[in-house]
């Protein structure tokens, strides 16, 4: 158990944190599964920049590495382009 205030609002903060962390990651992660199923050229480059977005967003916050969210980015634009 914590023996200090700052501890113990600090217990209270990195529990928001995760919260909302885990939120971001896992709504991230469905936009980017609902992109890939997307077979329609038009509605896919639409949806392709807010999900980019959302990808930059978990990165700068550092809730995913850089190189993660690069290679994500990569991915869906090549998968993107293909269709």
């Amino acid at each position: 158990m914590a023996n200090h205030k700052s501890a113990l609002k600090r217990i209270r903060s990195n529990e928001k944190r995760r919260v909302l962390n885990r939120y971001q990651h896992k709504t991230t992660r469905n936009a980017i599964k609902k992109l890939r199923e997307i077979t329609d050229a038009k509605e896919a480059e639409k949806t392709l920049p807010s999900v980019i977005g959302m990808i930059d967003k978990l990165a700068k916050k550092n809730i995913i590495h850089s190189n993660k969210a690069n290679n994500l980015k990569s991915q869906l634009t090549k998968h993107v382009a293909a269709l």
